[in-house]
């Protein structure tokens, strides 16, 4: 039963009681898994591998449309805190010795010279502690140095965001993330007009930090790329957070408040949806290189574009086709080969169809949002992959799943999970307007039934909380996707402090 108080905080975040119904039954019926029809996989199942003919090709589309009037955005999820990228470097902080135990502890003092932040956190340590980095070293005062590294009084990076920390340094200087996909910006997504349009998503109270980086950046970035810049900011909407609920699935309160928590990732798809752009690249904050390391990563961010604005130019044509309501048989039949062999759905009972079913199927899943993912070999990273998965409609498509998602008490399931070739870096272009030019409502292509529950606590009390159908998962289940492989080089994350060090990042 809500009380008035209940209602006020639901109208404050833009919550409906209907919504705080459904997402309560949600804990009360849980998820259903996934239903496999098999992990994707190169050889003709699922993940394409361009051939430098084809690559050629597609580069050259690229080339051709960003010559055109199509607005081009790239998409970076920045609000993400780095308080687990230094996990470790607490726990040194709390540890009850004092020196450096751990191999992690010790690889990061060995190397501490070469971080990007080391001039940074040196200065810190005079200010706060009247000497060096290297006379704490010498002094074994190892736990005021990651004090002044993590801490408010010091560098603050235990409380910053990813995107606003030192990565990599250059002889001119040393560079954030964001500044990084400033400069990706400039190299694949400015379009005719030598704009770049780069929207970051960001957490409410770092918003002001990342206007003032990009006010006293932007300027040197276009000097040197010759480009224009439109930065923008978007910050997660509080009508997407998501109810607590008790082990009893009754609505968890604090205080005698109802607890909303963020709804993870899956939330910006609504920020997603807010942009006016006709393709978008998204990619998230910490998978920069420097660059010295750039080629490959500009090289395939344009590979996948023109596979998108390929496969999108041959779908609007048949979109075109459909409604003229002048097609042949072998027409038709053209279409259905397009579905099936290039955008990767099928349907067992097509052949079963009258002509006029068929018609209303194949233009349904031509007329929806496209986007084409980069896959690279699994390395044994933790999170989702490619898989071939069946949808409400009976339908096979490509979908990115994580192992939530899938049933794991399943011996044939947990086969085809682990038989994964391929693993999902997010690494995404997406076309999102429709033959006619019409932004595509996205919200009404997410799958709400791929949402998660985990298990948190609050004050000492176990809770359930609930996400969102993930951005690149369920929130996109209903779109168009296509694979496409991308070598390693590709995708390098920044998951800990230490990966830092990596040869990728100095």
């Amino acid at each position: 039963m809500l009380t008035c108080e209940d209602k006020e905080l639901l109208k404050q975040k833009g919550i409906t009681e209907e919504q705080i119904a459904e997402q309560l039954a949600c804990f009360e019926k849980g998820f259903p898994f996934l239903q496999l029809a098999g992990a994707a996989s190169v050889d003709n199942n699922g993940i394409m591998v361009p051939d430098s003919e084809a690559q050629k090709k597609y580069l050259e589309a690229w080339d051709t449309y960003m010559q055109g009037p199509s607005k081009i955005v790239k998409f970076v999820p920045a609000s993400g805190a780095a308080s687990r990228m230094f996990k470790n470097m607490f726990e040194f902080l709390g540890a009850d010795y004092d020196v450096p135990t751990t191999d992690f502890e010790k690889k990061f003092f060995d190397h501490i010279h070469s971080f990007a932040f080391f001039n940074d956190l040196n200065a810190a340590c005079m200010d706060n502690t009247g000497k060096t980095i290297d006379a704490l070293l010498e002094e074994r005062q190892y736990k005021a140095i990651v004090s002044n590294l993590l801490e408010a009084a010091g560098l603050n990076y235990g409380a910053l965001p990813k995107g606003l920390l030192k990565f990599h340094r250059y002889a001119d200087g040393v560079r954030t993330p964001l500044e990084e996909h400033l400069v990706e910006g400039a190299l694949y997504a400015a379009g005719k007009s030598g704009e770049a349009n780069v929207h970051f998503t960001v957490s409410t109270e770092h918003r002001q930090l990342f206007q003032q980086l990009v006010d006293a950046k932007v300027a040197e970035y276009e000097a040197k790329y010759g480009i224009r810049y439109h930065v923008s900011f978007s910050e997660q909407k509080p009508s997407t957070d998501t109810v607590a609920a008790d082990m009893e699935n009754k609505p968890f309160r604090d205080k005698g408040k109802l607890l909303f928590r963020p709804g993870g990732h899956g939330a910006l798809i609504e920020n997603l949806n807010d942009l006016d752009a006709d393709v978008v690249f998204i990619k998230n904050i910490d998978n920069v290189v420097p660059d010295r390391l750039k080629g490959d990563t500009v090289t395939y961010k344009k590979l996948l574009a023109g596979v998108l604005v390929t496969l999108q130019a041959k779908a609007f044509d048949y979109l075109r086709l459909l409604d003229g309501g002048h097609y042949s048989h072998d027409q038709l039949e053209e279409i259905i080969r397009f579905v099936q062999r290039d955008l990767r759905c099928r349907r067992a009972d097509l052949k079963q169809l009258e002509d006029a079913d068929l018609v209303i199927y194949l233009r349904k899943k031509l007329n929806r949002p496209m986007r084409v993912c980069g896959m690279v070999k699994n390395v044994g990273e933790p999170g989702g992959g490619p898989f071939l998965a069946y949808n409400p409609d009976g339908t096979v498509s490509l979908q990115i799943l994580e192992s939530s998602q899938i049933d794991m008490k399943d011996p044939e399931k947990k086969a085809m999970f682990e038989q994964g070739t391929h693993f999902n870096p997010v690494d995404l272009v997406c076309a999102v307007r429709d033959y006619k030019g019409n932004k595509f409502n996205l919200l009404n292509y997410v799958d709400k039934a791929t949402g998660f529950i985990s298990y948190k606590s609050k004050g000492g009390k176990e809770l359930k909380a609930l996400e969102l159908p993930g951005l690149w998962n369920g929130s996109m289940s209903d779109w168009n996707t296509v694979f496409v492989e991308v070598p390693l080089s590709t995708f390098n994350p920044v998951k800990t402090v230490n990966d830092l060090l990596r040869e990728q990042h100095q």
